[in-house]
């Protein structure tokens, strides 16, 4: 554990100074601290107090054990038991929670907090968390198989275990005041981290406790009693974030804050077309530069490393670097999308074959045709990629904010050949990650630097850099088609998906049967019923371009298809699209739910004027249930006016409503960019985008209104923070098509078209 892990709570005082917030906690003594890589996780689990472990995998108590800090060393603990994920309450009654999902601004902290501290007996801010450490068998994401946040899954993950922990250590610390006052335990109780005894006119604070609840027995399973949700006194309450404070007064360190003693600085420039290398480097120019130590060449990129970054991009201005392009000079996207065309029209794997769509399609009353396309989109963080790194003989230090820690480990010992415990992760928070930080290419890139940089060296891309050269959300084609009866009624349904498969790259285990789950999700698990239906899919790669995930994943393509393609069909049958759509639902009641939420909150069928519409899209993605409706205004020059969206969400049991409410307006927004203006083109392989300036993010005058309704209820959690991201664009896409008449199958939309 690194100086960068210290402990987060909602009461550190603002008073604070950078350098204390950062390296000094009531758990590791200032003594121990040597400068900030030295901070070792031992030390801070060795001393006293209780130590509670739990599986994230498991969903029994016996998973949980308890043992005294001081038995701890490393990893181990005495016992057999490898735990995943530790709670620490030390003789002050301070509880730290060491978690290992990366917080990058969607409120696990909170939220995972408030799992623990609900069946602890503890308030909020009485919690600490930490940042863990990169170790896949003690922190595996129990639904990725790994340490890695995404696919909106910490809570689903978390929800089980970390009460269970909450709930054993709760049970302890109760006994051990019951042994002390010689009691029984069921007579005694705890609320804000003390016990009291049945009167209340004794009580001792956790802190008084911890040592003696250490060494007291499990409990058996059969007494560890998690709460009945009608009893949370914290779970589905607003609560403050306990990283804002630290947030607004700027004690927060992200990635790109890291410093290092001795650190030097490099700006980078890479090849800019996929496979390419430098040809010419001019080294004297750039070292000619006041404050530059050496030019580094990597084939791929050219380095300038500095005492500060200034210099480093001056230096790398001077070093006018030319490219031999390599075999993907002449790349552009109308070749990638002839490609999809082309293979587009080839069978592809089957995701999902019910009834027999064929001969449905060919045995319809009517047949719908219609052909989508989604764009490769860019993640543009507001952090942009950065990585330090300090590369020794027998160990690597990296700092970064990354959203896959022990991946970045492996590949790392890969690439320098030390072993994996050699490879230290000091994880940050991050400024956005939006599945770009679930690749460690920039990792890579900053060792390979690293390698030939006496000392540490912060590699920090520019803004251009970072567009230019991001993992892309793939480029899409996707063929439907669709046979409605004589009332309209579908009978038929197939989709076409063809594009470029990300799992196969990232977990080739995951690619089976010639697909994998996120590129068919949502299209082959629709919430509608549908007598026939067929989906398959068709991978195309493009040489010239890496494809990663983006927030919403497979998702945020599939969804924007399929109801627009719904809408047509509603459309086709001359009925309502809500009405459409409820008369598919009958079988899933809680998809018909957020829809008819959605409408009713909206105002669906309510007057509009001229060239005003609103347009609907319903989901099912994460475990969560989600209808938007969106209203646009559409001037007769096509420019277009997002007024209102109105969004129902049942993500089942919910843990903080603030944070749900604050992810349907991020991540809305975020989809709603993209839908508008996001599009990555190719010319001669190279990315034709650069910044902001072409590659546009909303500004504060087009942002909509955004509404969230919630339906409470005792259903399994879902997940929220990409959940929005995919169902916006068909909302909208819809609206323009009630406003207009005109139907949107290929985003970003074109307000060209839209014209009176």
């Amino acid at each position: 554990m690194s100086a960068d892990a210290a402990p987060i709570s909602a009461s550190a005082p603002p008073s604070s100074t950078l350098r204390e917030f950062e390296i000094v906690n009531r758990l590791i003594p200032r003594e121990q601290i040597a400068d900030e890589a030295a901070v070792s996780r031992r030390a801070f689990l060795q001393g006293t107090g209780l130590l509670l472990g739990f599986a994230l995998t498991g969903a029994s108590t016996e998973s949980v054990f308890a043992a005294p800090a001081s038995r701890v060393v490393e990893n181990e603990v005495t016992g057999t038991f490898a735990p995943n994920g530790f709670i620490r309450i030390n003789p002050t009654g301070a509880v730290t929670l060491v978690i290992p999902m990366a917080e990058m601004g969607q409120g696990v902290y909170t939220s995972l907090s408030m799992l623990l501290a609900e069946e602890l007996e503890v308030r909020l801010d009485q919690i600490q968390v930490q940042h863990a450490p990169a170790n896949d068998a003690l922190y595996a994401n129990s639904i990725l198989q790994s340490q890695i946040t995404g696919l909106s899954s910490s809570i689903r993950a978390f929800w089980t275990p970390l009460r269970q922990a909450g709930a054993v250590g709760r049970n302890l610390l109760i006994a051990a005041a019951a042994n002390r006052w010689d009691v029984d335990p069921a007579t005694c109780h705890a609320k804000n981290g003390v016990v009291f005894n049945a009167s209340g006119s004794k009580h001792l604070s956790y802190g008084e406790l911890a040592e003696a609840a250490a060494e007291l027995p499990l409990p058996p399973a059969a007494d560890v009693k998690l709460k009945d949700p009608k009893d949370f006194t914290l779970i589905g309450t607003p609560a403050k974030r306990v990283d804002s404070s630290i947030k607004v007064d700027g004690r927060v360190r992200y990635g790109i804050d890291a410093r290092v003693p001795g650190m030097k600085v490099a700006a980078i420039a890479i090849s800019p077309v996929l496979g390419g290398k430098a040809k010419t480097v001019d080294e004297d120019a750039a070292l000619a530069v006041k404050g530059v130590r050496q030019v580094v060449n990597i084939d791929e990129a050219v380095a300038v490393v500095a005492d500060h970054m200034g210099a480093a991009k001056k230096g790398l201005e001077a070093a006018a670097i030319t490219w031999d392009d390599g075999p993907n000079a002449k790349v552009s996207n109308a070749d990638i999308v002839k490609q999809l065309e082309e293979e587009s029209k080839k069978a592809g794997a089957v995701a999902r074959n019910d009834g027999d769509a064929r001969k449905a399609l060919a045995e319809a009353a009517q047949r719908l045709d219609a052909i989508y396309q989604v764009p490769f989109l860019a993640h543009v963080t507001m952090e942009p990629m950065n990585c330090t790194v300090h590369l020794q003989k027998d160990r690597c230090d990296i700092w970064v904010g990354t959203q896959a820690p022990t991946r970045t480990q492996s590949m790392v010992a890969e690439l320098t050949g030390l072993p994996k415990d050699a490879i230290k992760i000091h994880n940050h928070l991050i400024g956005g990650g939006f599945g770009r930080r679930l690749e460690a290419d920039g990792t890579l890139l900053a060792v390979k630097i690293a390698k030939h940089v006496d000392g540490p060296v912060k590699v920090i891309w520019s803004r251009e850099e970072d567009i230019q050269h991001d993992m892309y959300r793939p480029y899409n084609l996707d063929r439907l088609s669709a046979g409605l009866d004589a009332s309209g009624k579908p009978v038929a349904w197939t989709h076409r998906i063809a594009g470029s498969s990300v799992m196969a790259r990232y977990a080739p285990p995951l690619f089976k049967d010639g697909y994998d789950f996120v590129v068919v999700e949502s299209a082959a698990e629709l919430p509608y019923a549908m007598p026939n239906i067929h989906v398959d899919y068709v991978r195309v790669e493009s040489p010239a371009v890496q494809t990663a995930f983006w927030r919403g994943v497979g998702a945020t393509r599939n969804v924007f298809v399929v109801e627009s393609f719904m809408d047509e069909l509603a459309h086709a049958a001359k009925q309502d699209p809500v009405a459409y759509r409820k008369a598919l639902l009958g079988h899933n009641p809680r998809a018909l739910a957020v829809l008819s939420l959605a409408a009713e909150k909206a105002g669906w069928g309510s007057p509009l004027l001229a060239r005003h519409g609103r347009g609907v899209s319903m989901q099912f993605a994460f475990g969560s249930y989600m209808s938007q409706v969106a209203e646009v205004e559409v001037a007769d020059d096509g420019s277009l006016k997002v007024k209102r969206i109105v969004c129902a969400v049942d993500c089942g049991m919910y843990v903080n409503p603030d944070t749900i409410e604050a992810q349907i307006q991020g991540g809305t927004l975020f989809g709603l960019t993209a839908a508008l203006y996001g599009s990555i083109t190719f010319k001669d392989g190279r990315v034709e985008q650069s910044n902001f300036h072409d590659y546009l993010p909303m500004r504060i005058d087009e942002v909509p209104v955004v509404e969230t309704h919630l339906i409470k209820n005792a259903e399994a959690p879902g997940g929220i923070g990409e959940a929005p991201t995919s169902i916006v664009s068909p909302a909208v896409t819809n609206a323009i098509f009630a406003a207009t008449g005109k139907r949107v199958r290929s985003l970003p939309i074109d307000t060209d078209l839209l014209k009176s």
